[in-house]
Formats: C-alpha cells, sequence, structure tokens
C-alpha cells in the first residue's frame, strides 16, 4: 500500500523511502538541467545519499517528501519543508522535479500548494520563505502564482557555470494565504 500524505488531483505527497534513493542517486542528482536549476554543484557518490537519508530520516525540523502522479505513482520530483520553527512559526521550503516530461504542467505548482496548505493549516505555521536563483523563471512565476512575494535579492549568491546568479528570497504569510485561498 502506498502512503499518500497530501494529496490532490493530479499528484500525491508521501514520505521518501530508502527503496527511493536509487531515483535520487540517477535521476535528480546528475541531470545537468535539473542541477544548474537548483544550484547544486556537489558530488554525491551512492553512499553519501544514503547518509543524507539518515540524517533526514532524524531530523525533526524538515519534512521530505516525494512528489508522485495520481494516475500511476510515478515519482516525478521532491520536496521539503526545512527549518521548521515552531517558536517562531515559520519555515523554508523547496521542491523539485527531476522528471523533465512533466515540466511546465503546473504539477510542481499542484504540489507546493499541498505542502504550504499544510504548513499553514496544520503546522500552524505564519511564515514559509523560498529562495530561488534569478534565471529560474519557470519556478519564480510558479511561486507567485501561489501567492508568494519577492522579499530581497542576495546578489552574486551563486557561482555557477562561470557567471554568478541572484538569489531571489520570496515569501507568504498565513494571512495573505488566507486571503488567496478563500
Amino acid at each position: 500500500m502506498t502512503i499518500r500524505f497530501l494529496e490532490s488531483e493530479r499528484v500525491f505527497l508521501r514520505p521518501i523511502e530508502e527503496a527511493d534513493l536509487d531515483i535520487f542517486y540517477y535521476q535528480g542528482l546528475w541531470d545537468a538541467e535539473v542541477r544548474k536549476l537548483t544550484g547544486t554543484q556537489a558530488f554525491f557518490s551512492r553512499s553519501s545519499v544514503e547518509q543524507w537519508f539518515e540524517k533526514i530520516s532524524e531530523d525533526s525540523e524538515r519534512i521530505d517528501l516525494l512528489i508522485c502522479q495520481q494516475e500511476d505513482g510515478t515519482p516525478i520530483g521532491d520536496m521539503a519543508m526545512l527549518d521548521i520553527d515552531h517558536l517562531n512559526r515559520k519555515a523554508v521550503v523547496r521542491v523539485s522535479l527531476f522528471a523533465k516530461e512533466t515540466w511546465g504542467k503546473g504539477l510542481g505548482t499542484e504540489a507546493l500548494s499541498l505542502l504550504v496548505e499544510y504548513g499553514f493549516n496544520q503546522l500552524n505555521l505564519n511564515r514559509i520563505g523560498l529562495d530561488v536563483f534569478s534565471y529560474n523563471s519557470r519556478a519564480i512565476r510558479s511561486y507567485e502564482k501561489l501567492g508568494f512575494i519577492k522579499e530581497g535579492r542576495i546578489r552574486d549568491a551563486l557561482f555557477y557555470d562561470g557567471e554568478y546568479h541572484d538569489s531571489i528570497l520570496m515569501g507568504m504569510k498565513e494571512d495573505e494565504f488566507i486571503k488567496q485561498h478563500k
């Protein structure tokens, strides 16, 4: 039986299991375009992916999920809510679709909407933030569609392919979420 932690019409989110590690290692971590969109520069061995999984499995300040298609359960990406701070009612999210054939279809937006709603309605957060590299215009549009607001820019935050790139800081507050999703 597949766990469906959060679900919508076209996607569901489920916990990442040890059996999923090959998906990350072979699909998510080595595709050049996915690596650029996420700013990934590190080298990953199979054992380092296993160590990452052990570390996140024990971290109570984060939720890591696999994004799957409703129609057949195929994993198409992953997402996380990080740095969950219950005292200050805030967290940070990240999302990555590694199945390129799903890009531009709104599936990442739909998946992130589930996690944001969970953060505000179940975790009682007041603010959810994220950062995105300035060249990732598709992601920026997706985040704005969900109601995230550009709050700032960190200049030259990433050196990738011989060039510096800015990081755009975005955030959404609970009252903004409620107003948009009445």
